[in-house]
């Protein structure tokens, strides 16, 4: 990325010179969020000096909180056209802020734009929001299987000339039912002869393919993106024809959102609240999740308190205790974060799962051994007891096989309950390592050292 003021610089001979001097959506909307926090006045004025053209695209770009000022900003009209210069799937997204923000402007907004666009931004927004149906766009380029290639490249050639069609690398060939038969790249259709139909060249056509349902949810979609590499995906509807198609570029913003969700979860955090400009609502989110781990902190503390005689006949444990559950902690950790990111992926399931508890477990056991013998040889030296490296030692090794258990196990239950696995998980993670650590290692103590 340009540094910030040289941006700033083409930012300013862009307002000036759209055509002379272009600037990418993201780019434009990143100087912005930059001048809102700086001179929101200016913001507004700035805000206007927008190519039409390029508004949209901009307000996409726009962080949430800014995005819903620049809407409140900008009359149903002005928001309108800025809409008609969308694909129908980007179109929809904003209509769909819009109406987040007011609905009965969202509703002139609708009433502004022509048939076919009004059209399209209601058979999108009849999807739910984590279905296949509502990331597809409709603007796609098909081709009737008895059609001419010459045909077909003048048809596109008409098409992209009046910019009714953007981003198309690929013709979809359909029957005479709409159905999808078979895809081509447009490299190889240059390239067929051009006298043929597409029914004489089928034998070369790509119709091995991989199709989404407009109701399938779109982590599905995902996951098809990542194994088989796409670029591309048709969307079909109950009856198998075809409806639209799913580009990487929205894919990317799916599994984007899938793993900010993931990192916000397992750290008891919440991802609307953190694009929360008051302090206040931040903090209530953060604060309900640190209220749990108080108390689970004291039922930690609860089980140490058992121990209180134990503690004060013998002041090696107090300082010898925080490793044992330490050390847990982070071990779980550990496989916990490589669980819940493997079950996103696909890469564990129903299936494989025993194995997966099997195969943490092993690697918990060697760690626990490993670091149980160090761990007891700098207690024997650090207080020449061999009993309290003994202690530590066997304690390490109960305590590192919890945090492998507990740390594969949690996710996966949590998975068969259709709960998200990255959902409270530390929370419970810790609770078990904590309690469990300390009562093995008093308790131990108690037994051996007392």
């Amino acid at each position: 990325m340009k540094h910030y003021n040289e941006m700033r610089h083409d930012f300013e001979l862009y307002l000036e010179d759209s055509e002379e001097h272009n600037l990418h959506a993201s780019e434009i909307a990143y100087l912005l969020k930059k001048l809102r926090e700086e001179d929101k006045e200016n913001f507004f004025e700035t805000l206007r000096k927008i190519p039409q053209d390029a508004l949209g695209d901009v307000l996409l770009e726009l962080p949430e909180k800014i995005k819903d000022e620049a809407i409140a900003f900008f009359s149903s009209e002005e928001l309108a056209q800025a809409i008609e210069g969308l694909e129908s799937d980007d179109a929809t997204d904003l209509v769909q802020d819009i109406d987040d923000v007011d609905e009965n402007k969202s509703e002139a907004v609708v009433s502004h734009l022509d048939e076919d666009d009004r059209e399209d931004i209601d058979k999108l927004r009849r999807y739910e929001e984590d279905q296949a149906g509502a990331w597809m766009q409709t603007e796609l380029f098909d081709v009737a299987i008895d059609e001419t290639v010459q045909t077909a490249i003048d048809r596109l050639r008409t098409l992209k000339n009046s910019g009714e069609l953007e981003n198309i690398h690929q013709a979809f060939v359909l029957d005479d039912q709409k159905r999808l038969i078979a895809n081509v790249s447009l490299e190889d259709m240059i390239i067929f002869d051009f006298s043929k139909t597409f029914k004489d060249l089928l034998d070369v056509l790509e119709t091995d393919l991989r199709i989404a349902e407009a109701t399938m949810d779109v982590e599905d979609v995902a996951s098809m993106f990542e194994q088989y590499d796409l670029n591309v995906i048709p969307v079909i509807d109950w009856q198998g024809k075809m409806v639209g198609r799913i580009t990487s570029d929205d894919i990317y913003d799916v599994i984007e959102e899938r793993a900010t969700e993931q990192i916000y979860n397992l750290a008891g955090v919440n991802d609307d609240a953190e694009q929360e400009e008051r302090v206040w609502g931040v903090f209530q989110k953060r604060g309900s999740w640190l209220f749990v781990n108080l108390l689970t902190a004291i039922l930690a503390s609860i089980v140490i308190a058992l121990f209180d005689d134990t503690l004060a006949a013998f002041i090696p444990l107090a300082i010898l205790m925080p490793i044992v559950a330490s050390m847990g902690g982070n071990a779980g950790t550990q496989t916990l974060t490589v669980m819940v990111r493997q079950m996103a992926l696909g890469d564990i399931d129903r299936e494989n799962a025993k194995s997966a508890l099997k195969k943490e477990l092993i690697v918990a056991m060697l760690n626990g051994f490993l670091f149980a013998f160090l761990m007891g040889i700098v207690a024997y030296f650090w207080f020449d007891l061999p009993k309290l490296g003994f202690v530590i030692g066997l304690a390490m090794i109960i305590n590192m096989l919890v945090a492998g258990f507990f740390g594969a196990a949690i996710p996966l239950m949590l998975k068969r309950m259709d709960i998200d696995p990255a959902v409270g998980s530390t929370v419970l993670l810790t609770t078990a390592t904590d309690v469990i650590g300390f009562f093995s290692f008093l308790g131990l103590a108690s037994l051996i050292l007392i």
